[in-house]
């Protein structure tokens, strides 16, 4: 009978969340995390660059959700039909990781170091989405509009959603998110 367990990075992951959140960011070692997972350190950096990236690794799915849904979204939406056009992909993708998300961003709000890591992936992320209004045809200032408006959003609503109860409740806290956006900038 073999020992190989499989879903080493899945195991990874899940180790890493305990340690962070049992022992905090800075007391948790890639050692530690590759031992708890049943693993070798060899094999944490097989999928992993360091130990941030466990927390950040979802980052290249995000934007490519932003992406393809801005992309898709009909021809004559204005930016911010296709930004609420892809909020609905966002919600689709953490549709089953409502406890992950919240205990991810109990780590990050602990940790400076992860916050600013979060900071500079929203602002890739908005970099991003900013590009993908521009291949629209959405001029570059409209668009960089846009989409930091959009991540203010996402973010603002990921905020309260993690904070609740409801897995389900993320699109409809980014749609009055997007709606508190609307009337706060009405003339």
């Amino acid at each position: 009978m073999s020992r190989w367990k499989p879903d080493a990075q899945g195991r990874l992951v899940k180790a890493a969340i305990t340690l962070f959140d049992e022992q905090g960011y800075d007391a948790t070692t890639v050692a530690g995390i590759a031992e708890a997972a049943g693993l070798t350190k060899r094999t944490f950096f097989r999928y992993f660059s360091d130990k941030r990236e466990v927390l950040f690794g979802g980052s290249a799915e995000l934007q490519a959700q932003w992406v393809t849904a801005i992309g898709a979204a009909p021809a004559g939406a204005s930016p911010m039909a296709a930004i609420d056009a892809a909020l609905d992909a966002v919600a689709e993708l953490f549709t089953d990781r409502h406890a992950f998300a919240r205990t991810r961003s109990r780590i990050v709000a602990a940790n400076p170091e992860l916050q600013e890591r979060e900071l500079i992936k929203l602002q890739a992320l908005a970099g991003a989405v900013e590009e993908a209004l521009v291949a629209r045809g959405v001029a570059p200032n409209a668009a960089g509009l846009a989409a930091h408006a959009g991540v203010v959003v996402f973010q603002v609503a990921f905020a309260r959603w993690v904070q609740q109860d409801d897995p389900a409740a993320l699109r409809r806290l980014m749609d009055e998110s997007l709606e508190e956006l609307r009337s706060v900038t009405a003339a």
